[in-house]
Parts: structure tokens; sequence; C-alpha cells
């Protein structure tokens, strides 16, 4: 098989990189299928199909995958919302992964990089909130809620059948997670309060909710129910599911880059991802994506090729096979403060703390995003914020040009008290700069006057101009026009300017194309040879220190020819 290691000592760490990983994986598969809704047994088959196919199809090396936060939260939400129909939601998350096959094929994973910080940061830290959230009423032993603004309202409520047991394991197996490291790092602190809560339960015999029993053996196929009526039905949380699936994938293969020194393939990724997916449904898991924590916890452990991720999958394998009975004996709070952990490890707290140096519509549309994630969609958060984000960005480019713009535009005198107007053109030309532009002329007509004599717009340097750019333009020319006004456009090289010459006025008007600042004020000299001596006295009076090299030394060359 491609990719695999071929001598001794990297297989050999492939293996050991590889039952680490699984070591780790383990309590999350266990937590992830609880909180999901289907049991314990639904993440650890997920976590078994999806870490193979994953790792031996998948465009990253060295990634991990199965059940992750995100996709939990999804996929807890899709179960309770058909809990009395199976078929159902193996039909949602078979399509899920069908979806993410197709995104390969098609190769929709080169686009994930235009994803906006911003909304991923405001999008990771809303699925943070939630998973602490849902964890609240298992954290004290109760059985837990499918919606964070229920367990919000009614927690209060909730504190009088408060299980004081349960909220001591889950406060030690906290304590563990996050104390243990201090003691050593080469053993994972989630399988040690996993084991350390599950003997406190058993050697003192509390009264706690326990996971419940798994099924032995290897799983049994779970045959998708495929409708015309369903398919409606089953259509958007499919594609939420395969788009979250997606996007947490490739932002993992990303870190999984960063420590590697090697780079994905996106689409394969997709294709890997999709397929795993697909099998985790029918064998009854929930549906994951490469899973951060566990593909670091991979890479440093020494693995560098797929093997590894194979080995973490029948690792889990053998587990579910050899010890699949004594997982009866999890408490749920243990479960709980794993998954809490895991919550607060999600919120983005290094985007948080430079809210006070980034632009104010970023901080803007990373709030928007994480409310609407906790307490509307996820999906609709992160489309909301995705387009909050594009008009923000439209609006930021529209500025920067129009602020460009207006510092580089300078008059020149012309004739007798009259001058031309300059302005000078950088970028795309665009719907994002047309309100700011249409204003721009509005208040020149106010400055300037009958004194105006020409105007020449150099848009040399203009790399892209839409539909609105050239009807703005269009307007222009006519605004002018009825001022009899000449215009003037020096022109870009390529299609461009191809597409400003269709420009075509209503009206007979004095509009001209050139490809030059030179040009463009010989052929205003042609048009009126009697202002050649006025224009030599008025350049002689004229500062062209103000003006900018580009077109200072075409002045000076004008001035010496009139001596």
């Amino acid at each position: 098989m491609k990719n695999l290691p071929l001598d001794r000592t990297s297989l050999q760490r492939d293996i050991l990189a590889g039952i680490t990983a699984a070591i780790v994986a383990l309590p999350l598969a266990l937590a992830f299928g609880v909180s999901s809704g289907l049991g314990a047994q639904a993440g650890l088959y997920g976590a078994i199909a999806l870490g193979f196919f994953g790792s031996m199809l998948g465009g990253t090396r060295t990634q991990i995958s199965g059940p992750t936060g995100p996709m939990t939260v999804v996929s807890a939400t899709i179960i309770a919302s058909f809990s009395d129909n199976t078929g159902t939601i193996v039909s949602i998350f078979l399509l899920a992964g069908l979806f993410q096959l197709l995104f390969g094929i098609m190769g929709v994973g080169k686009y994930v990089k235009f994803i906006p910080y911003s909304v991923i940061s405001g999008f990771m830290s809303g699925i943070g909130v939630i998973i602490i959230l849902l964890q609240l009423y298992p954290l004290i032993g109760l059985p837990t809620s499918s919606k964070a603004l229920e367990v919000i309202l009614q927690f209060p409520q909730a504190l009088s059948k408060l299980n004081i047991q349960a909220l001591s394991l889950a406060s030690i197996t906290i304590a563990v997670i996050y104390l243990f490291p201090k003691v050593t790092k080469q053993i994972p602190s989630t399988l040690v309060a996993l084991l350390t809560g599950t003997l406190i339960s058993v050697i003192f015999e509390m009264k706690v909710p326990l996971i419940g029993e798994i099924p032995q053996g290897l799983p049994d196929m779970h045959p998708p129910s495929f409708s015309p009526e369903l398919f409606n039905l089953i259509l958007l949380p499919s594609l939420t599911l395969a788009a979250l699936g997606s996007l947490d994938s490739l932002l993992t293969s990303l870190v999984a880059d960063k420590l590697t020194g090697e780079r994905h393939q996106s689409n394969r990724e997709l294709v890997g991802q999709g397929i795993g997916n697909s099998v985790s449904a029918l064998i009854g898991g929930i549906p994951g994506a490469g899973a951060t924590m566990r593909t670091v916890v991979n890479i440093q452990a020494g693995g560098t090729s797929r093997l590894s991720g194979i080995i973490h999958s029948l690792t889990l394998l053998i587990i579910l096979l050899a010890l699949g009975s004594y997982a009866s004996l999890i408490p749920m709070p243990v479960l709980a403060g794993i998954l809490i952990t895991v919550g607060i490890n999600i919120i983005d707290y290094r985007g948080f703390k430079d809210f006070r140096h980034i632009p104010r519509s970023d901080v803007m549309v990373t709030l928007t995003v994480l409310v609407l994630t906790v307490f509307v969609d996820l999906l609709q958060a992160v489309a909301i914020g995705m387009v909050l984000a594009s008009i923000l960005f439209v609006k930021r480019m529209g500025d920067l040009i129009a602020n460009y713009t207006q510092a580089n535009q300078f008059s020149i005198p012309w004739g007798k008290g009259g001058n031309i107007l300059v302005k000078r053109f950088v970028g795309p030309f665009f719907f994002g700069f047309s309100s700011r532009f249409e204003e721009m002329i509005a208040r020149v007509k106010i400055m300037e006057g009958k004194k105006l004599q020409a105007v020449i717009f150099d848009m040399s340097k203009v790399n892209y101009m839409d539909q609105s750019g050239l009807y703005t333009l269009e307007e222009t020319l006519a605004k002018l026009n009825k001022h009899k006004v000449p215009l003037m456009i020096i022109l870009p090289d390529g299609p461009v300017s191809d597409l400003i010459k269709k420009i075509k006025p209503s009206d007979p008007s004095p509009f001209y194309f050139v490809t030059s600042f030179e040009e463009a004020i010989d052929l205003l000299r042609e048009k009126d040879e009697s202002s050649d001596h006025l224009l030599f006295s008025s350049l002689n009076n004229y500062k062209t220190n103000d003006i900018p090299d580009k077109y200072r030394s075409s002045l000076i060359k004008i001035k010496n020819s009139l001596q």
C-alpha cells in the first residue's frame, strides 16, 4: 500500500503511535457516543470505521479521524429529532458521507481556505459552549438535554435534584485531566481520568447513572430507509453534517501540515472522510471528522504514515471485542467531565484575547456566529457569518480604494482660470467601490464648478472591473457630458481595457480613450491650441511638487516644450 513505512524503525514508530492515539481516542469515543444519544458503542463504531478508511484513503497521512465535538453536537440534534426512526438517522449519516465523497470528487476542498478566521472562531467557540451546556445535566446526575437554551432556562430548577456523588465524580475527572499531565505526559490524562472515576464509582458503590451495556462482538449492519418523500426531509441535515465534517477535517489537516512540514491533499481527504462516514453509518456509528488532539498525539508519538491511523482503528476494535463488557461500569458523570474539558479546549481564547486589536467588524462576525451557533442553528450560523464577513470585507475594500483614490487626485491649471482634475485608480473597480465613487464625483462638481475644463481618469492600474463598475463609469460620463466636460480614460492592459471600451455614451460627448497621461494632455492641447500660452504661465506659478512623480515629469516636459 502506498505511503506505508518500509523500514523497521518507521514501522515500529507507527505502530506505537497508533496504539497511543487509540488510548487517547477511547474515552472520547465513548463520551461522544453517549452524548449523541445512540450510546457509547456508536462512538466506538464511528471511531473504528472512520479511523480506518479516513487513514487508508484520506489525503493527510498522519491524521486520526473519529467522532468530534462539532459533529457530535449536530448528530445529537438529528438523533433527537428522529429518535423514533433509526432508518432515517442512518440515511442522514450515510447521505452526509456520500455528500463528502461528492465534495472531494468535485474539488470543493480547495475552497475551505476562503472561510474567514472570524467565522471559524465564532463557530468553534459556539460548539465548545454547546458541549459544556449539554453536559451540565449529566454533571449533576440527570439525563442530558438536546437543547442548549433549554439547559440555561431550566438548570436552576434542576439543581434541586442534584446528585452530590455524580458531581463529585465529575469534579474528580476534570481535576485528573488537568493535573495528571503535571506528573507525566507519557500516559493520556483522559484515560487516567476515565479509569480513576470508574474505579472510585465501583469501589464505593456510588449511586450514579452508568453508560449501560455495549453490544458484544462485531457491529450489525443497519440498512438506511430511503424514499422520495424522505429525501427532502433529510437533505438539509445531511448537507449540514457533510459541510461541517469537511471543514473540521481540513482544519485538522492544516494543523498536521504545520507539525509535519507536509502538504495534505484536500479533495482526497474529503473522499476518505466521505467513505469512512458512509461505512460508519451502515454499522450504526456516529459521523466524525479529522480530530485535532488525536492527530497531534499521533504525530508527537512518532506517527509518520497511514499505518498509524489504521493501527489506531484496529486497536479500538480489539478493545471493543475484548473489553466491551467492562464499559458498562463507566459512570455518565465521568464522561460528562471529559466532555466538559473538550468543550473548554475548543473555545478560541486566543481570538477573544485579540478583540482589542483586531477590526471591530471581525469581532462582530465572531460574536454573531457564536450566538447563532449556540441558540439558533449551526449551518445558519456559518452561512450568516460568511455573508456578514463578505459584506464587511467588501465595504472595507471599497473604503480603502476610495481613500486611496481621494488621496491620489490633483488638479493642474489649464486655460484662463481653469483646471483639469486627475484621478488615479488602483486595484478593483467593483460594486463595493461604486457608491463611494459616485459620491466623489458629486463632490467634484460642487468644488470645481464651471472652472473644470476636463477630467482624466488614470485607470492604468485597474486590474478588475465588474458590471457595477462599468455602469457607474457610464453614469459618470453622462453626468460630465451634461456640463460639457471632456472625460479621458487612461486604459489598463488586458481584459479590463476591452470591457471599458464597451462604454457607449447615450449622447455625443467629448469622451476619449488614451494609453498614457502624456497622450491625454497632448489631445487636450490639440482641442484648444490657444491655451498653450496660458498653460505655460500657469505651470510657471504652479507647485508641481504637489503632484506624484509619474505626472510631474510629464508636466515639466510640457512646460519645457512651450518655452
